[in-house]
């Protein structure tokens, strides 16, 4: 009985030598799987941190990549719409400019032009005044398709004045036409911004006082 005992004590340090590497590679097992889930969590951060732009360099057809094709149809959207504000420029007609009318009465109107004391002399003011009230009205965008002719009807040295007539073909009895189109007012208008907008060479104060024109029909 006495010598069962030391068999049972060497039992139990047996036993506890063998749980104690059991002990030991806990840890080491932990370890290592929180070091291979750590390494995993890493990845989807590393793609986080991609250029936002990696996307476009990716290949479609072959080496064309997707910048390429959205700049392709952006400049395609630009050019189309060149082309089209182009195109309606070239072939946009206006009516009004190319109405025909019938001309069926002729519509007279008499212009005095109060002459300058130093322009009295000028032996060309004539000539150079009906040069310039047929360029005014031939050139007019509202009165150059109605304008007929200018002469010059009476030049006075004495009274310094000058006197045209101006004809204009309108059509026959058109009230409306009358007074919008060919009224005293728009007549007389067209000349004096002309006045204002150059002067007559040699006789550059003509024209700049309003109350030296006078029209009359």
């Amino acid at each position: 009985m006495e010598g069962a005992k030391p068999s049972s004590s060497e039992e139990d340090l047996e036993l506890s030598v063998l749980q104690e590497p059991r002990d030991e590679q806990t840890p080491l097992n932990g370890a290592l799987q929180v070091l291979a889930a750590s390494a995993d969590d890493t990845s989807p951060d590393q793609a986080k941190k991609e250029s936002p732009w990696s996307s476009c360099n990716k290949k479609l057809v072959g080496k064309c990549k997707l910048w390429m094709v959205i700049t392709s149809i952006f400049l395609g959207l630009i050019l189309v719409i060149i082309i089209g504000l182009c195109l309606s420029g070239v072939t946009y007609i206006d009516e009004d400019e190319n109405e025909i009318f019938e001309i069926s009465s002729n519509k007279t109107f008499f212009i005095m032009l109060k002459i300058p004391e130093e322009c009295i002399t000028e032996e060309e003011l004539p000539h150079l005044l009906t040069k310039r009230l047929e360029d005014v009205y031939s050139k007019s965008p509202s009165l150059s398709r109605y304008f007929t002719s200018v002469e010059i009807v009476d030049f006075s040295g004495e009274n310094a004045t000058a006197t045209y007539h101006l004809q204009f073909g309108v059509p026959w009895e058109d009230d409306g036409f009358m007074k919008y189109m060919m009224s005293e007012e728009l007549v007389l208008g067209v000349l004096l911004q002309d006045f204002y907008d150059q002067s007559v060479p040699h006789c550059e104060s003509l024209g700049l006082d309003p109350a030296s024109l006078l029209l009359y029909g």
